[in-house]
């Protein structure tokens, strides 16, 4: 067996500190020298466990205001599994603009009525996500299948089909990434823009620029073997 990363082990104290506090979304971390002293265990071990809470998008850390829970406890994924889907991601991004930026360029020349309507629909949903606090995943979903449906290309749409399981991971990633929902909603609106006006050079490069956006995640920049000194 794989020697257990000592932060792994702080994730699981930081975890039954937590709920023995009683803290919920929004409530503030301690400091890390306190959650340090509290758990018995260093500093730099406390940091590094934070780091990894901050690519699970279990809390912010906001630049000189300390850490905030962003759901009700922590039930912390297993590192291993983050380790894997960190090693895969690069190859579903990869796939992702090599195909999506062709089938908004394809949208843009072949959407019909019915299409853009379905494109609106799914920028509203989106919106209205955002508006009650979500991230927008499943606007997000809804969105990109009817840039896939205004394609209309079988081949390019079963293909799309073969990796929705990696997509959703990708997804999910990304719109945890503070201020990405919003962020994403305006890329998707600039999309649609050149869709409906159909301008294929723009529709692609639209699609380019967000999938780029997309491919920036907290997770990706973690190095899961770094020990704290």
């Amino acid at each position: 067996m794989a020697r257990q990363r000592l932060y792994e082990q702080v994730l699981e104290r930081l975890r039954e500190y937590v709920a023995t506090a009683g803290l919920r979304a929004g409530d503030k971390l301690p400091a890390e020298r306190e959650l340090a002293q509290r758990l018995g265990v260093s500093r730099a071990s406390v940091k590094q466990a934070i780091v990894v809470l901050e690519v699970q998008g279990a809390v912010e850390a906001r630049h000189g205001g300390g850490t905030y829970l962003v759901r009700d406890g922590l039930e912390v994924e297993p590192v291993d599994a983050l380790v894997e889907r960190r090693r895969r991601l690069p190859d579903v991004l990869e796939a992702r603009e090599a195909l999506e930026t062709k089938l908004a360029e394809l949208a843009a020349e072949r959407r019909t009525g019915e299409d853009l309507d379905a494109l609106e629909a799914a920028l509203d949903h989106m919106r209205e996500e955002i508006a009650a606090g979500g991230r927008g995943v499943e606007g997000d979903r809804r969105f990109h299948a009817a840039v896939t449906a205004a394609a209309h290309s079988a081949l390019l749409a079963e293909f799309m089909r073969s990796i929705a399981d990696q997509i959703t991971e990708s997804r999910t990633e990304s719109l945890r990434q503070p201020g990405r929902p919003n962020r994403s909603l305006s890329q998707h609106q600039s999309i649609f823009d050149a869709i409906s006006r159909g301008d294929p050079r723009r529709a692609a490069a639209a699609m380019r620029r967000h999938l780029r956006t997309v491919a920036k995640v907290r997770l990706l920049s973690w190095n899961p073997d770094d020990e704290p000194a």
